[in-house]
């Protein structure tokens, strides 16, 4: 793994400049037509449509890798991850802390990743069950619908504050962030930009209330159809303590899935669609995942490590099928994550 990351990073080159500034090229594009088409009542639908095409790559293929760092070799300030702050309620920087560091350094280990049900889901057999869950449909279809604004609040901890395990005044620090960033968005989306159409305010706020819900529900399933369908390993920390690198590839192989499909899809998803290859190797442009793949499932069946990966429809399904299931308590004791076949999780 370590070998097939420094022959990727070595490649990197004018074609990896080429796409992501095409990328955004079109992104731009689609956000200047969306508006413009504002101005004309009968074609609401396609302004609602190319604001939500311009949103979503905003956040996928942009916005998230370009804060993971992928493009930083470059040199160019507009791609910079220390920089860059997507069109989205959370702040960036509270974005890398909770998910460049956190989510990917301590991938499905229960108690670390918080991730795993971000709060407010049970997901894992592990997670004990109480009735509060009794809601888990209810809350995925909320978080799903507010999926940016759940994002935002992320790092607040609301359910450990509610617990007793965490201070209101532990947050101080991040509160003014994020108020800052929601006014931003919120005069962006529902003020500004609709007074700019006139008499056509209430339409277009519509218009853009469509277009971010669009891309919360979007970016909601691609999200939990990569960490929680069917076959996806949770870990213990003692399972990992002391982990060796060898061993943490292992577990982001088995922490993850793929979505099967078509380009359009893969670009739809920021590339997210190979989060297993995304996992493997966060800081590498994910333009890149889909031919890594290929190497990374013949690792895979070299050393028996079951590979992932299924159709949309086959992965939301299961997922949705996760959430219903884990809303009640569980019959079966928990099974750890199985060893290679041929190697230990260190050889892996």
């Amino acid at each position: 793994m370590d070998a097939l990351r420094q022959r990727i990073l070595a490649d990197l080159g004018e074609e990896d400049v080429k796409y992501i500034r095409g990328v955004v090229k079109r992104q731009q594009q689609l956000e200047v037509a969306g508006r413009a088409l504002f101005y004309v009542p009968p074609a609401w639908p396609l302004a609602v449509a190319a604001l939500s095409l311009s949103k979503i790559l905003e956040n996928m293929e942009i916005g998230h890798n370009v804060m993971h760092g992928q493009y930083d070799w470059m040199g160019d300030p507009n791609l910079s991850s220390r920089i860059y702050d997507w069109d989205n309620v959370c702040p960036g920087e509270q974005w890398k802390y909770s998910h460049n560091y956190i989510h990917h350094t301590f991938t499905n280990i229960l108690g670390k990743d918080r991730d795993i049900g971000y709060g407010i889901l049970r997901m894992d057999a592990d997670q004990k069950w109480h009735p509060y869950y009794l809601g888990n449909p209810l809350y995925a279809f909320l978080l799903m619908v507010f999926f940016e604004w759940g994002v935002a609040m992320h790092d607040l901890e609301v359910e450990n504050i509610v617990k007793g395990k965490r201070k209101i005044e532990e947050n101080a620090h991040m509160h003014s962030a994020i108020m800052k960033k929601v006014k931003k968005q919120a005069l962006k989306d529902y003020v500004v930009f609709p007074a700019l159409t006139g008499p056509l305010f209430p339409l277009t706020l519509a218009g853009n209330a469509a277009a971010n819900l669009v891309r919360n529900v979007w970016a909601f399933n691609i999200i939990f159809c990569g960490h929680f369908p069917a076959g996806v390993a949770t870990f213990t920390e003692e399972e990992c303590e002391d982990e060796s690198r060898g061993h943490w590839y292992y577990r982001q192989l088995l922490g993850s899935a793929n979505i099967s499909g078509g380009e359009l899809l893969h670009l739809m998803s920021g590339n997210l669609s190979h989060q297993i290859e995304h996992h493997l190797f966060p800081d590498i442009p994910a333009r890149r995942y889909r031919a890594i793949s290929v190497e990374v499932q013949e690792i895979c069946e070299r050393y028996g490590i079951e590979y992932n990966t299924g159709p949309l429809h086959k992965q939301l399904f299961s997922v949705a099928k996760k959430i219903c299931r884990f809303a009640l308590p569980d019959r079966k004791p928990r099974q750890a994550a199985p060893a290679p076949a041929e190697a230990t999780p260190a050889a892996a």
